[in-house]
């Protein structure tokens, strides 16, 4: 199929914005004039400095990032930065709150107790990662160096829909599949961290946004590349950094901008979302996976009654080019990932869709 003939659901890596790949193609064999592919450039050349510093001001002020803290461009994932985080920050006190609310935050919290002392702060394993808990179920530790939690759940189509309240604790969240698609008010928070293959660019990158005088020594564990202050003094060039990762990331910020920023990409969202949502509301067909309040703009995860029918939605939905719609395999059924990139086209086609296999099938 063509890409014009298609619509891709995927979790991540996900669709990027047609006029940045369009841009990027435009510029990959000659970067403005330089002869040169920014993949093949070297990063301590001029060319590449300017980019990375250009692009790291775009991401401030996208997002509003206040004096004090630093943008980071590093590889790994945002899997890596579940060893980083408490690295860098458990030092203070050897503990540290952990939110378990789907499958990566637990994989972050197993990983901190190779650390430090770990409290589970809440859980919401008892129905199977379908609601956030809320503020007043929180049981906070002592002596907690940071509070950590996943904003938005991709697995299981759950989202916080507030900021905890910690008091004086700093707040560490994985952002990776909702940054860029709303505000955040980065001052709330100590320390946010995203792989960028969702809403940002391609795999390769990891953008970590910190406070600076929430880091303190780091274990002595702690490989240099690992090294928050490590990071900061060498602007993200300990070694060679994810360039290309970083270039279009600079694209993407470019086109958030032209879209109307990050309010207009919240409400253009919501618009999205609702358009399945509201096919799911009316529906005795399908089963929507997260409860109502806590539903994901990024995400929408749902099934029908039966294992066979939901692979049949699958294999149909390919068929008329709405693609990568199976769930993970940890919560079955269906899921449209429906980030900053995805089209209304492609949100309205998939309702009228699924309107039809439930017409056929119901």
């Amino acid at each position: 199929m063509e890409r014009s003939q298609v619509f891709n659901f995927s979790a991540g890596p996900a669709m990027l914005p047609e006029p940045v790949l369009e841009k990027t193609a435009a510029e990959l064999c000659n970067y403005h004039g330089t002869g040169m592919s920014v993949t093949e450039m070297s990063h301590r050349g001029k060319v590449f400095i300017q980019i990375a510093a250009e692009v790291e001001q775009k991401l401030r002020d996208v997002m509003g990032i206040p004096e004090g803290y630093k943008p980071l461009f590093l590889q790994g994932g945002a899997t890596l930065q579940f060893s980083a985080v408490p690295m860098n920050l458990i030092g203070k006190t050897g503990r540290a709150d952990y939110a378990v609310t789907g499958n990566f935050s637990n994989s972050a919290y197993k990983e901190a107790q190779r650390y430090g002392e770990i409290n589970l702060a809440c859980s919401s394993k008892d129905r199977n990662y379908s609601y956030i808990p809320a503020q007043d179920s929180l049981k906070l530790g002592p002596g907690a160096a940071y509070f950590h939690y996943c904003m938005n759940n991709t697995i299981f189509g759950t989202k916080w829909n507030y900021i905890p309240d910690t008091g004086d604790v700093p707040l560490v969240s994985d952002v990776s599949s909702c940054i860029l698609s709303e505000p955040i008010d980065v001052s709330r928070f100590g320390l946010l961290y995203a792989g960028a293959q969702k809403n940002m660019g391609p795999s390769g990158l990891t953008v970590v946004i910190v406070r600076e005088d929430i880091l303190g020594e780091p274990l002595p564990c702690t490989p240099g590349l690992l090294d928050y202050r490590n990071q900061i003094k060498n602007d993200s060039m300990v070694n060679t950094p994810p360039c290309f990762g970083i270039y279009l990331l600079g694209l993407v910020l470019d086109w958030v901008v032209e879209m109307g920023g990050l309010e207009a990409m919240k409400a253009y969202n919501k618009e999205k979302a609702q358009i399945l949502y509201d096919v799911l509301d009316t529906s005795d067909f399908y089963i929507a996976v997260a409860e109502k309040d806590f539903r994901s703009l990024m995400n929408v995860t749902f099934r029908t009654r039966s294992e066979e029918l939901d692979k049949q939605f699958v294999k149909e939905a390919a068929e008329k080019g709405f693609l990568t719609l199976a769930g993970h395999r940890l919560a079955g059924g269906m899921r449209a990932s429906i980030y900053n990139a995805m089209p209304m086209a492609g949100v309205t086609g998939l309702a009228a869709f699924m309107r039809d296999f439930e017409q056929k099938n119901g």
